[in-house]
């Protein structure tokens, strides 16, 4: 692997001027194309601390063997030059937008003596002028034959024309009017070539002029008596109001604009455009990206415009680009824009009204997009086959972890700790085994003292699931069975172990879990972390992680494996705050029911007012007595008879479920002047929510 400091140029040598550079591998092959307002600056980045780099980033400099550079005069000039480039070098680094299918599109062939209307697909032909893309081609078709019988222009392939030319006989389009058969010489080539226009005019959004001039036509062949043809341009009239509606209206200005929205992930980005023109969709288009190096959406924005835009004719560039997130050189890439088209070019976010509207549902259907890219790759069986023998590979394993375990804490600020256990089997989620965990206190925080404890959180669930997991794994004469329960026959909750056991975090998740295994006596159990920052995977003992490919259904499967730790810890996590912030610290005090505790709040207004009320004043409130006035007196902080502060016992008559929920422990005390919450469900004593925030 190449050192970048063997080919680190001297920074004396680069220039701070604009330019655009080039990483080249050992081989003299560009692995990676960029541009920079100062070169410098740019390029002295990525010879930076490796630990601080991107990985995919990192990555590349490793792969690269030696970088060059070319100083142009403007930005603009740089953003040209970087788009030629990776057309001509298609480097491997750098993000390419290619579609995840190919789109069709209306074309006319110009450069023909007698254009042709067609649908296509693939790369873009001089001469050709394109109407679309379109979502399917039987809706280009479905167009087409509404708009033949007004606009009646050839289709047919050249070997058909050509036949038809020597026989002296048309298709059956030319007889049933749906053509103008100039193979056959009806129409003169000037004659087809306007009618040709027509319909591109009407196609390019011209449609109100159109319906116009054929109803004032309509109008002159009645006043003349001809109805006969007044009849067709009244049937043409409708055909393309028929047409019309399936383009639907959006904007009322007759805006001509393209619409792009992004849905991304640290791997892959999906992005939507809607093309919009003359106030109508005329089009939709869509792509599956890799992510190759950490770029927010703006960086995004600007390739996405560089590459679809570059390659196409000025018509092809709108007025408007309207996107979630401009640039930093947003006034760059508009001066380029507006180069190719010749006219300006607006490129900015919208902030409200139909135009506000338009993007979020392209949003909407980039997130579709993306989410079932990720459900097909998830779906099949040779990508999930592949991911768990890389995952093997990579951890260095026997065999492919056809189990595995992720674990994930969530709390806020240290408050309603929980942890969450999801299983995957085969590479897919077996939600069926799905735990979840309150934590009992090991991983959470007295205020002032210190932060958060997740490792302390993670060693307790991991310790108490195997605690399960060995006596439920042996039977009542003491060997280790099968894990089946004797009477229903079916596998008990926590017999199975992984083959895989995943934490989310980095090396102290991973030191702690690896401590549990071993002070439980477990070695037959692989472990890894996945650390969110830079999705490295952390193996116990090891000083460095392990870095898999960006692009390695591997690291997109533990990817998964971890998010649904996330989701189903967090989902957990808030119904608990919930059911906290809705309990009240009246509902666990013994012998008060629903309807002495309405009294007693009916009475003094608030539960503050109730707390700073005596014992005599408690039981001024009708149906309340001594001991029950006490009782509340006590549990809400008050100072019992004799001026000593009256410890508050939580009574539970049974403990929760190891999997599903642990409060306090039967007899646990707390001081009677401490602020106590308490869980309608568990009887957990809480601690007040200090705000949303999650370690």
């Amino acid at each position: 692997m190449p050192d970048p400091s063997t080919y680190r140029p001297a920074t004396g040598t680069i220039p701070e001027s604009p330019g655009v550079y080039r990483f080249r591998d050992q081989t003299g092959r560009v692995v990676y194309v960029g541009k920079a307002k100062s070169l410098r600056q740019r390029l002295n980045s990525y010879f930076a601390d490796p630990a601080g780099l991107h990985p995919r980033t990192y990555q590349m400099v490793t792969t690269a063997a030696s970088v060059d550079w070319v100083v142009v005069g403007t930005e603009v000039e740089a953003l040209q030059l970087e788009y030629s480039w990776i057309k001509e070098y298609d480097p491997r680094f750098n993000v390419r937008y290619r579609d995840d299918k190919s789109y069709p599109s209306l074309a006319v062939t110009l450069y023909e003596d007698y254009p042709r209307l067609m649908v296509m697909r693939g790369a873009k032909r001089k001469g050709v002028r394109y109407f679309g893309p379109y979502a399917h081609a039987w809706a280009i078709r479905e167009t087409l034959d509404l708009l033949l019988r007004v606009f009646p222009a050839r289709t047919c392939s050249a070997g058909v024309f050509k036949r038809s030319n020597q026989i002296g006989r048309p298709c059956l389009l030319g007889y049933i009017g749906k053509c103008s058969a100039p193979c056959v010489g009806r129409v003169s080539a000037e004659e087809h070539r306007a009618i040709v226009e027509d319909f591109c005019d009407f196609m390019a959004g011209k449609t109100d002029q159109m319906i116009r001039r054929l109803e004032k036509e309509m109008r002159a062949a009645s006043d003349d008596l001809d109805f006969e043809r007044a009849a067709r341009l009244r049937d043409d009239i409708g055909a393309l109001r028929r047409a019309m509606e399936k383009q639907a209206v959006v904007f009322g200005d007759g805006t001509d604009a393209d619409v792009v929205a992004f849905a991304e992930d640290p791997l892959e980005a999906a992005v939507q455009v809607f093309h919009v023109r003359g106030g109508r969709v005329r089009g939709q288009r869509g792509w599956v990206t890799e992510k190759v190096s950490d770029v927010d959406t703006g960086e995004l924005v600007e390739q996405f415009c560089t590459q679809i835009y570059g390659g196409e004719s000025g018509e092809a560039v709108p007025r408007e680009v309207l996107v979630p997130q401009l640039p930093d050189d947003v006034s760059v890439l508009s001066s380029w824009l507006t180069e190719l088209r010749g006219a300006r070019v607006d490129l900015r976010v919208p902030q409200r009204g139909d135009k506000r509207t338009l993007l979020e549902t392209v949003q909407k259907n980039a997130a579709q997009a993306l989410m079932q890219h990720k459900l097909r790759r998830a779906g099949d069986l040779t990508v999930r086959s592949k991911a768990l023998s890389e995952i093997a590979d990579a951890l260095g394993l026997d065999d492919a972890p056809l189990r595995i375990e992720c674990y994930d804490i969530s709390h806020v600020q240290g408050t309603d700790v929980v942890g969450s256990m999801v299983v995957f089997e085969d590479g897919v989620p077996r939600k069926s085994e799905y735990r979840r965990f309150a934590v009992r206190g090991e991983g959470t925080v007295v205020e002032g003292e210190r932060g958060p404890d997740d490792t302390a959180a993670m060693a307790e669930v991991l310790r108490r699931r195997f605690t399960r997991y060995l006596s439920e794994r042996r039977t009542e004469d003491g060997p280790v069975g099968e894990g089946i329960d004797p009477e229903t026959g079916k596998p008990k909750k926590f017999a199975y172990a992984p083959n895989l056991l995943v934490v989310d975090g980095g090396a102290p998740q991973v030191s702690a879990a690896a401590n549990v295994l071993t002070d439980m006596g477990i070695t037959d159990i692989a472990l890894c972390g996945l650390a969110k920052r830079l999705e490295e995977v952390w193996l116990p003992g090891e000083d460095y992680p392990v870095i898999l490919p960006r692009s390695s259904e591997g690291l997109y499967l533990l990817q998964r494996v971890r998010d649904e730790a996330h989701r189903f810890a967090i989902t957990y996590h808030r119904q608990k705050r919930s059911k906290r912030m809705t309990a009240s610290a009246l509902d666990s005090i013994p012998g008060l029911g629903e309807t002495r505790r309405k009294a007693l709040l009916k009475h003094f207004g608030s539960l503050k007012k109730l707390r700073q009320a005596s014992v005599e004043d408690i039981t001024d409130v009708p149906g309340i007595g001594l001991h029950t006035a006490q009782a509340v007196h006590s549990a809400l902080g008050g100072v019992a008879a004799n001026g000593v502060s009256a410890p508050a016992t939580v009574d539970q008559s049974s403990t929760p479920d190891e999997g599903e929920s642990a409060g306090v422990e039967p007899g646990d005390e707390f001081s009677a002047g401490d602020a106590v919450a308490f869980d309608a469900a568990t009887g957990e004593v809480l601690e007040p929510d200090a705000g949303e925030g999650r370690q």
